[in-house]
């Protein structure tokens, strides 16, 4: 029996039979799904079944930072609504089973687009159609209240932009280097025009296209959300932080290869303008501040992409796009800082390119 690194087989189906007995039906076989940031994702098989196993990163060190037990809340509450989770099937805390805490989810089929190539044989209409059903899918999960699933106490949404706000500094001082013109402009300038939070909702923290799974329904050929993913960054929050980090990867970068994948060039992909104003007119929010929540999300991606620049240059991070993963940090911060001071032609500017595309 092969093993994927993380995963004892054996283990997992001693474990499986004696929590949830009868779920397996014969030997199991399983791959590690790529393109996780974080958790790792299993698929396994029985040969007749699928499901997901979810665990930490080998060698993990911060437990907070990858709660197993949080995520498997946050989707057994969810399973019940109209937002489309993965069913949750089992929770394990016991490290002895595969050295970390875990949880097996049913498999769902779908596919997470991640580059504009791999949407290009879907066509304009259907891009439009699906990008367009990822903004439906956000006002969905930001109309369920927390309390009536459970989730009443999943977060502080109290002076929420102001932590986020201070935890991305710290993540950017314990990452620091090198000088980067203009990235301790756009922190004080974020800080110096917070916005008044909406009512808070559960936020999931990395809302994208590549973080769901889409399929096309064979009746009528839509294509639709069949289940977020990855929630590891979720919490009780402020809504407007998800659409903030929507619009910004539907910003065209216009950077030919560069290793962060972006579906914003496809045809038929709306502007960021677009999906604001679908989800202010199907959520009933303003969105008049959107602008400050865009420029927080090119803040927060050019931290964190500065912190894997840095794990780089002391040789901590390998593979194949690291080594020009420092270059884009100076484009985000100009995006950000571009952002705050002309809102209305950082969203706009995308329109007719998209929809003569389109």
């Amino acid at each position: 029996m092969s093993h994927p690194p993380g995963l004892d087989l054996g283990q997992l189906r001693s474990h499986l039979d004696r929590e949830r007995p009868g779920l397996v039906g014969g030997p199991l076989s399983g791959r590690l799904i790529e393109g996780g940031r974080s958790n790792l994702t299993y698929e396994i098989s029985d040969g007749t079944s699928k499901w997901v196993v979810r665990r930490p990163p080998l060698g993990h060190v911060l437990a907070t930072a990858h709660d197993m037990k949080r995520e498997h809340r946050v989707i057994a509450g969810l399973h019940p609504t109209a937002v489309p989770v993965p069913e949750p099937l089992l929770l394990c805390e016991d490290e002895k089973v595969l050295g970390a805490p875990f949880y097996v989810m049913e498999f769902v089929e779908g596919t997470p687009y991640r580059t504009a190539a791999e949407l290009a044989p879907l066509g304009a209409e259907r891009t439009r159609a699906a990008v367009l059903g990822l903004v439906d899918t956000l006002v969905d999960l930001h109309a369920v209240d927390p309390a009536e699933v459970g989730l009443g106490d999943f977060g502080r949404p109290e002076g929420f932009l102001d932590r986020q706000l201070r935890r991305w500094g710290k993540q950017l001082d314990a990452s620091r280097n090198r000088e980067l013109a203009g990235i301790d402009a756009l922190q004080s300038a974020l800080g110096r025009s917070l916005p008044a939070s909406p009512a808070p909702t559960i936020v999931h923290g990395d809302y994208r296209l590549d973080n769901v799974l889409i399929r096309q329904d064979e009746t009528d050929g839509v294509d639709r959300i069949q289940a977020i993913l990855d929630w590891e960054m979720s919490t009780l929050g402020d809504p407007l932080t998800d659409l903030g980090l929507l619009v910004m990867y539907s910003a065209r970068l216009e950077l030919p290869d560069s290793p962060i994948s972006t579906t914003a060039s496809a045809a038929g992909h709306p502007a960021p303008a677009e999906l604001v104003e679908r989800y202010a007119a199907r959520s009933g929010r303003d969105v008049s501040a959107v602008s400050w929540y865009t420029a927080f999300a090119w803040f927060k991606l050019a931290v964190i992409l500065e912190g894997i620049h840095y794990r780089y240059t002391l040789g901590q991070t390998v593979g194949a796009g690291f080594d020009r993963i420092g270059e884009l940090v100076p484009v985000f911060i100009e995006h950000g800082l571009t952002t705050l001071k002309d809102p209305k032609n950082s969203q706009n500017s995308q329109n007719s390119q998209n929809s003569s595309e389109g």
